[in-house]
């Protein structure tokens, strides 16, 4: 039987190298185990991390006037106070913020008030929230070459939104302004089947365009939604009658941020709907949009006037 070799003999005052490979694997997995502990420690479970209650740290806001300064003021706020990321999504058709919401395209929309998004709850059997309020914006009836609605000639044709809400808003301004007589005085769902009598001429365009129909001379006079005026330059001097923005019927038509239902709760875009009245944004907001009433309401209480709008739109709807 042949002897078995001999083994080197252990060089002295050394570790084996297989001891010194164990221990640098411990240090790593220690440094490891340390990294993603402090990750997930600011993290939602769903891969986002973020300022309150770890919530995303980009949120996507759909809005319709980008381009306003208190925008920029807002977004460089979220991001000093909140860490948070706003991306503004740009729509220049009001029938598309909610929809892309709907489906996740968005994270929140900050467009329109309580009535329209009961109308397009009620039409679309969606639940999309409100989570913050915003202002109350005026609705203007806008002309060029008159100063007041008793000036328009009898017959004058006159645009307002087309679309069911601001539709009825702007009928109802118009009645009030003696230009129109409504069935049973009218109502937030009245269209312009409800006209019994009319001195003018109400032509129904897309709200997008009916500020473009009075540049243009095609009408004598305008409904045209706060946004619209602004991004075609009226000016607010042009504007010859406009409902109160700060008397109690106009609860309805408090801008709201809106949120997908699942999401009313969600930490970060509850704190970015509040940070809305941070004073740095109401004193450049207040700048771009001095004619619109600035409001802070609670997110329940705009859910229950939501609820209850909504009741009357599917009762109006029957």
């Amino acid at each position: 039987m042949t002897a078995a070799p001999a083994l080197p003999e252990k060089p002295k005052g050394k570790r084996p190298i297989g001891w010194i490979i164990a221990a640098a694997v411990v240090v790593v997995a220690i440094v490891v185990a340390v990294i993603v502990g402090a990750v997930r420690s600011g993290d939602d479970g769903n891969g986002s991390a973020g300022a309150a209650g770890g919530s995303p740290k980009t949120v996507t806001i759909g809005v319709a006037d980008k381009s306003l300064g208190y925008w920029s003021t807002y977004t460089k706020l979220a991001k000093s106070k909140l860490d948070v990321t706003v991306k503004l999504t740009n729509f220049a058709d009001y029938s598309l913020p909610n929809p892309a919401l709907k489906d996740k395209q968005l994270d929140l929309n900050q467009f329109q008030h309580i009535q329209y998004l009961a109308d397009y709850n009620v039409t679309s059997d969606d639940d999309l929230q409100p989570i913050g309020s915003t202002a109350v914006y005026p609705l203007p009836l806008y002309a060029t070459k008159y100063d007041k609605p008793s000036a328009l000639p009898e017959g004058a044709k006159v645009a307002i939104p087309d679309d069911s809400i601001n539709q009825a808003r702007a009928l109802l301004i118009l009645q009030a302004a003696k230009l129109v007589t409504l069935r049973d005085g009218g109502s937030a769902f009245s269209t312009t089947t409800d006209i019994e009598s009319s001195k003018v001429d109400v032509q129904p365009l897309n709200a997008s365009q009916t500020a473009n129909a009075l540049q243009q001379g095609s009408v004598a006079a305008a409904v045209v939604n706060n946004n619209y005026a602004t991004a075609a330059g009226l000016p607010i001097s042009d504007a010859i009658y406009q409902d109160n923005p700060s008397s109690a019927s106009a609860a309805p038509y408090v801008n709201v941020f809106a949120v997908r239902k699942a999401d009313k709760d969600n930490a970060t875009y509850l704190a970015l709907a509040k940070l809305f009245q941070d004073d740095s944004v109401q004193k450049a907001f207040k700048k771009d949009l001095p004619e619109a009433v600035s409001r802070d309401e609670s997110a329940s209480k705009l859910q229950s006037e939501l609820a209850a709008v909504e009741k009357d739109a599917k009762a109006a709807k029957q």
